[in-house]
């Protein structure tokens, strides 16, 4: 018995002593003011003022084999629509706890991730269109929408360890469960040209009994102070009619370090309904402030001519860096 608490006590104080190595933990965040003002449909909305209020926790450490480790976890005020119970909540209610993850990595054996909230899928990791989900600023107007696979809590990411200059490759997983499968993605970006960027990604829902899988394809081109991007995301369903499309190029000039402007496009198709988006913008950077200026419209929001289902929407922000 002696002998055992004298082990019991030794293993203790390795534990305690290992404890003592772990990584500290840092926050960042970022103060900034938000405008915006969206017309069209039923009538003018008026503006609306926001401010930014999220916090991302981050910490790592090297363990004695090598491993590294780390961890974040963001804190959005009011993110989920819905309490832990399914229950509603209101503006205010509920816990303010986001997006959080575990990352196990190494030179040799890449990067495991575990995101136990708000997990992205190879392809939904990817998937923001080339204009930057210009669609995005319109989603609480019932307009068309893209559709995601093979995203979730509980699931992981694997990155690959280097295989060549410029490539990157990532594979992601998303357990099944009660009523669905599990899913399986994949991603590949190559930059081993200067100023070109190229990703491949494709993956699988997650949905009982149906077929359904993504592909997006994306590239960018900066020659100079212009740069070009395209991309195109199809989601490919096993019923026909729920099949969707979107298709997005956009255009961005640097007249200098402070100052940019671009022009973007998207459009969204599925079940022969088409919506249209474009955006013009401005970014002007100084002294640890950046102001944005955007001007967007929506054409035929949910698909039909319908004159009420045009948008027109102007936004300003201004970000400080600290």
């Amino acid at each position: 018995m002696n002998i055992k608490k004298i082990g019991l006590t030794a293993l203790a104080g390795s534990l305690v002593a290992t404890s003592a190595f772990a990584g500290e933990m840092t926050v960042a965040g970022g103060a900034s003011l938000n405008v915006e003002h969206t017309n069209g449909g039923a009538g003018d909305t008026g503006k609306t003022f926001s401010m930014g209020n999220q916090l991302t926790f981050t910490g790592s450490g090297e363990l004695d084999n090598g491993l590294n480790v780390s961890l974040s976890f963001i804190l959005d005020q009011n993110d989920d629509a819905t309490t832990a119970a399914g229950n509603n909540k209101s503006d205010n209610d509920g816990t303010p706890f986001d997006s959080h993850s575990v990352s196990i990595s190494s030179d040799s054996l890449g990067t495991l991730k575990f995101s136990g909230e708000g997990g992205s899928s190879a392809t939904t990791a990817v998937d923001a269109t080339a204009a930057g989900d210009i669609w995005d600023q319109f989603d609480d107007e019932g307009g068309l929408e893209p559709s995601g696979v093979g995203s979730g809590n509980n699931m992981m990411m694997y990155t690959l360890p280097s295989l060549m200059d410029g490539l990157a490759v990532n594979a992601s997983y998303l357990p099944g469960g009660e009523g669905t499968d599990s899913a399986m993605g994949w991603n590949a970006t190559y930059t081993g040209v200067e100023g070109l960027s190229v990703t491949y990604a494709t993956g699988e829902d997650n949905s009982v009994g149906n077929v359904n899988d993504a592909t997006m394809l994306k590239g960018s081109y900066a020659y100079g102070p212009v740069t070009v991007a395209y991309s195109d995301y199809e989601y490919d369903a096993q019923t026909d009619t729920a099949d969707d499309e979107m298709t997005s190029y956009k255009l961005s000039y640097t007249i200098s370090d402070e100052l940019s402007v671009s022009y973007g496009s998207e459009e969204i198709t599925t079940n022969s309904l088409t919506a249209e988006y474009e955006s013009i913008s401005a970014s002007y950077t100084a002294g640890g402030m950046t102001i944005t200026a955007a001007m967007s419209d929506a054409t035929d929001i949910d698909g039909t001519t319908t004159a009420t289902e045009d948008r027109e929407r102007w936004a300003l922000g201004a970000s400080f860096a600290f």
